[in-house]
């Protein structure tokens, strides 16, 4: 169903607790173009082409995420090629879209925004896997500056017409008290390679992928669970290539149930990806 690996694992859709589902929902289909495609009360399923990206259960009660706990650090929206993310960046230029930064990883080229409750959101676009620098599994990346310029080139003026086939949610970053405790779950249990070290991050890729997941405790050194009565990321869908891959991940994860929990109280669903 994607392009960010030839083996396990993919990123299938994210849940957020949001205090107002419209406002947010309302967010995301403008920034991205997704369309709703379900809704029961409060909570929102957004999506592209009836595949869902994103669910947003509103609950107007809920108390306002700390930044610096255990979480969300950004939902990562992987674009199918170059020219959509030029398409798009054309889009958040002309309609005034307020960004946080952008960066040029070697590896990718990335925007990062965040949502109206603060939930931090990457858009980026790969380059191709034989520009990569590889050695083993360590998959060299850096954070040098994108040529913005080279890249609204690559759209006219009223070129977007909403999210492209094909967009999905590249990867996962969160926020985590301890990498050490973080690495035995992300690469261990869900049976990633560690591609990279960054100070005070990690990053686990599957396939040959630069990474599905990330970890990091810039902001969240020493964090504890995540308290269950505020906003911000509840958990997310991962899907395994068949049934004995998300079978040998349930084994070393001990559990006879779906979906897992990591260290800090996220919820991980693991379904099998269907066919494209």
């Amino acid at each position: 169903m994607s392009r960010t690996a030839t083996a396990p694992l993919q990123v299938g859709m994210v849940t957020l607790n949001v205090r107002d589902h419209n406002r947010v929902a309302d967010y995301y289909r403008h920034l991205l173009g997704l369309e709703r495609i379900g809704q029961d009360g409060t909570t929102v399923q957004l999506g592209v082409n009836g595949l869902a990206l994103l669910e947003l259960r509103g609950n107007a009660a809920l108390v306002q995420r700390n930044p610096r706990s255990a979480g969300l650090f950004h939902t990562a929206f992987l674009m199918p090629d170059r020219q959509s993310l030029g398409v798009w960046l054309r889009h958040v230029a002309t309609d005034r879209i307020s960004v946080d930064g952008a960066s040029d990883h070697l590896v990718s080229e990335a925007v990062y925004l965040h949502d109206p409750e603060g939930n931090g959101i990457e858009v980026y676009a790969d380059r191709p896997r034989a520009q990569w620098d590889i050695d083993g599994k360590q998959i060299t990346m850096s954070t040098e500056q994108l040529d913005i310029p080279s890249l609204l080139d690559l759209a006219p003026e009223k070129s977007w017409a909403g999210a492209p086939a094909g967009l999905i949610v590249g990867h996962m970053h969160l926020q985590v008290g301890d990498n050490a405790i973080a690495e035995p779950f992300y690469s261990g249990v869900l049976g990633t390679d560690i591609t990279a070290h960054y100070p005070g991050a990690s990053f686990y890729g599957a396939g040959g992928y630069h990474h599905q997941l990330a970890t990091n405790i810039w902001s969240s050194r020493g964090a504890g669970p995540i308290p269950q009565n505020q906003t911000g990321l509840v958990g997310f869908e991962l899907l395994a290539d068949d049934d004995a891959q998300r079978s040998a991940i349930l084994e070393r994860a001990q559990s006879n149930q779906t979906t897992i929990t990591d260290p800090w109280g996220l919820a991980i669903t693991l379904n099998v990806a269907r066919e494209s």
